[in-house]
């Protein structure tokens, strides 16, 4: 029988979570910290180490989480309805790029096997994407899409897969809106993704407010998509007569595609070409004591390889931007993601809300008590490297290293954002369980707990459970991670969402008016 324990992350802390599987008992006697249970604790779950009065601090991660709204005795179960949450930082004094860069010795050697494009970047799958222009086309091009995958993929077995990007924008919106750039540069980024291999189409009903030249040409570091006349589909053209007609003229232009694709072979090419996303989903407060450590070793790995990783979720970072702040490579890095910070309390704030409206049912029954713990093991997923850039939503990124790239905490939102912003692989932490899959890019997810592994044994690739229990150090697991990404990037092991075809719809973020 497992005995009591619990895990105290920082020397400052006054909380510590329990490790055991079913929680403790009220008179369970912890001998690490010389402390009996007042009270049930759930697995996850805070106990109060000292007593508390109203009003004092609750420490974990080294920062205060919350204030006791009532006098707390050790052993006590220190839950949402006995925490009051602080305020959030304040963005106007904030230490700006103060912290050196940290020395990561360089990692040479390291190789997956990819597909090159023409444009130096490097893709992990050689997946056909055809873009849409307004979600009215959506039905038609699901509809292709179930015929290309019967009867043209076996025609082209180096081919990996075929996508719709099919979202919820184009028209009844307000197209001119300031707001508009943030769809329209990721629909336009989206049909960029590496994976796709440089290979555009697009269908278009002809009447949508975002007209397919519209999407096409803005300027992406001074470039634009060159696309033949033939790769935009219209299915208002009058040269199409009924609905066959269309379905035969997307199918021409995808067997363009699909050829050029055909011959495309993975070549071995340096770790540099990595371009992976950090996100979390279902998380419960193992997720910042093993899988989010875990991950961020991993991702000094990669950028210690020259490749590039990126974090995201605006409000699962807010609480903790006083620690990422100094992290920053210069100020203008810093005041970048300060920009990014007010932007998303003005964007909540016109919605009547504020950051405490993230967390989940599910993430409180996991422990974590409000959005101020959510965050602070959220951001352990970005390592310990320098931040070298910071993009809007949707945006490309300009250079290598780890980046933080601004989107909502929505799984599926920030999936979508990650992807136009250039990942071919991503990573997806959970402690409570999820299904989720992209079907243009390989997510690995992993773990925080080995209970919830074993139970979705084949839904989950990895496990950072033995950190929790010292089984495993977070080193040892980011090895085994860092190890698992090379050979998913590399086609030789597939991803248990890549195994059972589960994809999540895209969901393109839209802070601008809908008309």
């Amino acid at each position: 029988m497992q005995r009591p324990l619990l895990i105290k992350i920082n020397p400052l802390d006054n909380v510590a979570i329990v490790v055991n599987d079913g929680g403790l008992p009220a008179g369970t006697y912890v001998e690490d910290q010389n402390i009996h249970l007042i009270e049930y604790v759930p697995q996850g779950h805070k106990v109060v180490l000292f007593d508390l009065k109203e009003n004092d601090p609750i420490y974990r991660y080294g920062e205060i989480i919350g204030y006791a709204n009532k006098a707390l005795a050790a052993g006590s179960w220190v839950n949402e309805a006995v925490t009051q949450m602080p305020d959030a930082p304040e963005l106007d004094s904030l230490e700006m790029a103060t912290r050196p860069a940290p020395t990561l010795e360089p990692l040479t050697g390291y190789t997956f096997k990819g597909y090159k494009n023409k444009d130096g970047t490097v893709g992990t799958k050689n997946v056909l994407a055809i873009s849409t222009s307004v979600n009215c086309v959506e039905g038609i091009v699901d509809f292709v899409v179930k015929i290309i995958e019967r009867d043209l993929l076996p025609k082209y077995p180096n081919v990996d897969g075929v996508v719709g990007l099919n979202h919820l924008y184009g028209c009844g919106v307000a197209i001119d809106a300031p707001a508009a750039i943030v769809p329209i540069r990721t629909i336009h980024n989206l049909a960029l993704n590496p994976n796709f291999g440089g290979e555009i189409m697009v269908v278009s009903l002809g009447c949508e407010k975002m007209q397919p030249e519209r999407l096409l040409n803005i300027p992406v570091e001074n470039k634009r998509i060159p696309l033949e006349d033939d790769d935009i589909i219209q299915l208002q053209d009058e040269k199409h007569n009924g609905f066959q007609s269309m379905v035969d003229h997307i199918l021409a232009v995808a067997e363009i595609h699909l050829e050029r694709l055909n011959q495309r072979q993975r070549e071995v090419v340096s770790a540099e070409h990595l371009v992976v996303g950090m996100q979390c989903g279902g998380s419960d407060a193992f997720s910042g004591v093993t899988a989010n450590p875990a991950v961020g070793f991993a991702s000094d790995l990669i950028i210690r390889c020259g490749g590039t990783v990126m974090f995201s979720e605006v409000t699962e970072v807010r609480d903790g931007i006083h620690l990422l702040t100094p992290r920053a490579e210069n100020e203008k890095v810093a005041q970048d993601l300060i920009r990014e910070m007010k932007w998303y309390d003005n964007y909540l704030a016109s919605g009547h809300v504020d950051r405490s409206a993230n967390t989940t049912p599910g993430n409180k029954k996991g422990g974590l008590n409000n959005i101020v713990e959510k965050a602070m093991g959220s951001i352990a997923k970005s390592g310990s490297s320098a931040i070298v850039e910071v993009l809007s939503p949707g945006q490309k990124p300009t250079k290598k290293g780890l980046i933080f790239a601004a989107t909502p905490s929505s799984d599926f939102i920030c999936g979508t954002q990650q992807m136009a912003s250039g990942i071919t692989l991503q990573v997806f932490t959970t402690g409570r369980g999820t299904p989720y899959g992209l079907a243009a890019v390989p997510v690995i997810k992993m773990a925080s707990r080995n209970n919830i592994a074993n139970r979705w044994y084949d839904l989950i690739d990895i496990s950072a459970g033995d950190i929790a229990i010292g089984k495993k150090t977070i080193e040892q697991v980011g090895w085994e991670l860092f190890e698992l990404i090379l050979a998913v990037a590399s086609g030789e092991k597939n991803t248990w969402s890549d195994h059972w075809g589960l994809r999540n719809s895209l969901a393109v973020f839209n802070p601008a008016p809908v008309t």
